[in-house]
């Protein structure tokens, strides 16, 4: 976007903003006293949640705080850094159950929901992860514990953070699914249900059972269980159920 210094994000500058000391990124003059990068990063993820990553330029940031689109410039080198900052500080918010002695199923059982929790508040979060972790205290606070629920189970720390990486990707794609079936709900004004009911005479002259059985009678039923063309909760529930049997297996051959 024009305007935004929308290249990649600076590690130098990012890390330092990620790591600020409490206070810090107010500067002694400017347009508006009192601004400081914490409510730079928090209106940008107002705006998000409410009207996608997309929404977040700087100069619709400067416009929610009320300022010129160049006074951000003075907290926040750029887009790149302010997004990797918006992951971080909702990262640090993450609710964070106390592991304690519950089994392990439990733990993990309960990473997926923190993770799935906060993917519903914020949607965008799915879209901006990157493949480089931004290495803030809150995602250094989110990676510490999410480790502690696979602790103690036997695994080498590779694997550790391995099967916490597939856990991670499996409740990111389930997210990112029903975010993409509530947006084509929005945009064509018409649940699953709905579509599928005005659409059933063409796929029924289409689909011809005799040509496609198998599918037709796993689809129909899958259909008719789901009232759409799946659900996501049912998909959620039934994904973490399979991801849990094969960290077991894994738990199990590691241990002997």
């Amino acid at each position: 976007m024009a305007g935004d210094r929308n290249g990649p994000a600076d590690p130098a500058r990012t890390l330092a903003l990620l790591w600020r000391e409490p206070g810090a990124g107010r500067p002694g003059r400017g347009p508006r006293q009192g601004l400081t990068i914490d409510a730079v990063v928090d209106a940008a993820i107002t705006l998000a949640d409410s009207a996608g990553l997309e929404a977040v330029t700087m100069r619709r940031v400067a416009e929610s705080l009320g300022v010129a689109p160049m006074s951000l410039y003075t907290y926040v080198p750029g887009k790149a850094e302010l997004l990797e900052m918006m992951l971080d500080s909702v990262y640090l918010a993450m609710p964070r159950a106390d592991h304690g002695d519950r089994p392990w199923r439990e733990r993990v059982t309960s990473i997926a929901e923190e993770n799935r929790a906060l993917l519903q508040a914020h949607p965008w979060v799915a879209a901006a992860s990157t493949t480089r972790p931004v290495l803030g205290p809150g995602q250094m606070a989110k990676y510490e514990h999410e480790l502690l629920a696979f602790e103690g189970l036997g695994l080498p720390d590779i694997e550790m953070d391995a099967a916490l990486a597939f856990l991670l990707g499996f409740v990111h794609n389930v997210a990112r699914v029903a975010a993409d079936r509530e947006i084509a709900a929005r945009e064509s004004t018409m649940n699953d249900e709905q579509w599928w009911a005005a659409n059933e005479p063409l796929l029924a002259k289409m689909l011809d059972p005799t040509r496609y059985p198998t599918a037709s009678r796993v689809g129909t039923a899958a259909g008719e269980e789901h009232q759409g063309a799946a659900d996501p909760e049912h998909a959620y529930r039934f994904g973490l159920c399979r991801v849990l049997d094969g960290f077991e297996t894994l738990i199990d051959q590691t241990t002997g």
